[in-house]
């Protein structure tokens, strides 16, 4: 851990974070997880864990700063790390909104259209996960169905769900049907989220989900939910310190299962809504969380993980629409390297919406033109074309003009500029809903070796799944 280049801030929450593991500890549900505590020397009551700084600083500090999470296809690489900033899918939501607030349970339908969405939209490289959690599939290899299905629409990068030791080792069998076990050791090529429960606990499932992730070298997630109120102190300084504590310590136990497998530092930590103790995920705090989030993770030489387009809207509004702007801007000035939940996500996590889907998108491509910049040097200054126009002349004919109109500018695909005709709102809605039919009717499905698509099929068949409904999947 470099920490020697903390501001006092930092600092002050680096040493309130480390104060807690040592005195309260933190509490790990998994027996075969104590008895490695203990093997490594930290002091263990019961189930809870109490570590010193210099454990924490001996075993966080053995995780990379980076690493590169291969795609199928080679063109979605990405480097998880230092100033890159990825977009990633949303995760969890059992509903979906449509644009007057009306809901819906999720269906599997859903989960394949949305992953069609991501894979037809140019600002993702990733793809997967609990994109929505259908309600129309159970059991407890259900998550290798959404595997299946995300390998079958997008060779974008994968990102998975999370189970018991038996349900993961299943994505992993199958990762290994695609890509190889071999391979799959040697370079990482999914990614899952394993959450803390706050205050102070992991689970057994995310902690298993940890466990067979980095015994195959797979990257893990290590994240934090704390919501200041509730599960954690009211003011921030001190739920950041909670939220720091949790993340290291799980940063800490993946280096003792497999030291140098790389690990995110994760944080979904935001406040609580005082009135009716609702989480609050598109509050102005949410954002700061997320902002000194990213700088601890950088502060360690940690890649990052945290939240993008977040809202407690109830339906595509003009709430949906500020506060998804100001935490998805916050989180990618920040340098979150994976920014999760950046598109679609609604009403505290509760809910996807294809509406919001596509703004969001608008959002995204606004806030990557404004963090570009202005480009100054002798041909963006125009002085010579400014002479030339002189005074009272007009520059939209000029040649220069031609040459930058298209690239200088934000062109944006939904927003309603100049004069517009009949109802604005439906305009802009009628645009919105083109955008979703054009994505959805010119997805193609990524090429898949019939032998390997087989080898998959045969393996969801022997894992109990009916082979109609795997046909099925394959038609959404």
């Amino acid at each position: 851990m470099r920490i020697d280049h903390m501001d006092e801030d930092l600092r002050q929450i680096h040493e309130a974070s480390l104060q807690i593991l040592e005195k309260t500890g933190m509490k790990f549900h998994h027996p075969e997880v104590i008895e490695l505590l203990k093997q490594k020397g930290i002091r263990v009551c019961d189930q809870t864990a109490f570590f010193t700084r210099d454990q924490i600083s001996e075993w966080v500090g053995k995780a990379p700063s980076s690493f590169t999470l291969y795609a199928r296809n080679p063109k979605y690489d990405i480097v998880v790390g230092g100033n890159n900033v990825e977009c990633c899918p949303g995760t969890g939501s059992p509903a979906i909104s449509d644009s007057d607030g009306a809901k819906r349970p999720s269906m599997m339908t859903d989960y394949v259209n949305f992953l069609k969405l991501y894979h037809q939209s140019d600002l993702y490289k990733m793809n997967g996960g609990f994109v929505v959690q259908p309600t129309d599939i159970s059991g407890k290899h259900s998550i290798s169905m959404m595997l299946y299905a995300t390998i079958l629409h997008s060779d974008k990068g994968i990102v998975t769900g999370t189970g018991t030791a038996e349900e993961v080792q299943g994505l992993m069998d199958m990762l290994g049907i695609v890509f190889g076990q071999e391979e799959l050791v040697q370079k990482a090529r999914a990614i899952a989220i394993a959450n803390t429960n706050t205050p102070l606990q992991f689970d057994k499932n995310m902690l298993e989900t940890m466990m067979v992730f980095v015994k195959h070298s797979q990257p893990i997630i290590i994240a934090a939910c704390s919501m200041a109120g509730t599960t954690a102190p009211v003011t921030l300084a001190g739920t950041i310190v909670l939220t720091n504590a949790e993340v290291l310590a799980g940063i800490a136990v993946s280096q003792m299962l497999n030291a140098g497998a790389p690990v995110v530092y994760g944080s979904q930590t935001t406040t609580s809504d005082m009135k009716t103790g609702c989480i609050a995920i598109g509050a102005p705090e949410g954002a700061l969380c997320y902002e000194y989030a990213a700088r601890l993770a950088k502060a360690y030489g940690l890649p990052c993980r945290g939240g993008g387009t977040l809202t407690d809207a109830k339906s595509l509004s003009v709430q949906a629409g500020y506060e998804s702007m100001l935490t998805h801007l916050v989180t990618h000035r920040s340098g979150m390297n994976l920014i999760f939940q950046s598109s679609g996500i609604m009403d505290g996590y509760a809910s996807m919406s294809y509406e919001k889907f596509i703004v969001d998108l608008e959002i995204i491509g606004m806030v990557k033109r404004y963090l570009a910049g202005v480009k100054v040097d002798h041909t963006t200054l125009a002085v010579d074309v400014i002479n030339e126009v002189g005074i009272a002349g007009q520059f939209l004919t000029a040649e220069h003009t031609m040459r930058h109109c298209r690239k200088e500018p934000f062109i944006p695909e939904l927003s309603l500029r100049g004069t517009v005709t009949g109802d604005p709102s439906n305009k802009l809605l009628e645009k919105i809903r083109d955008k979703i039919n054009k994505m959805l009717e010119s997805h193609q499905k990524p090429h898949l070796p019939q032998d390997i698509h087989q080898q998959l099929v045969d393996y969801l068949v022997g894992k109990g799944f009916d082979a109609k409904y795997i046909e099925s999947v394959q038609h959404m």
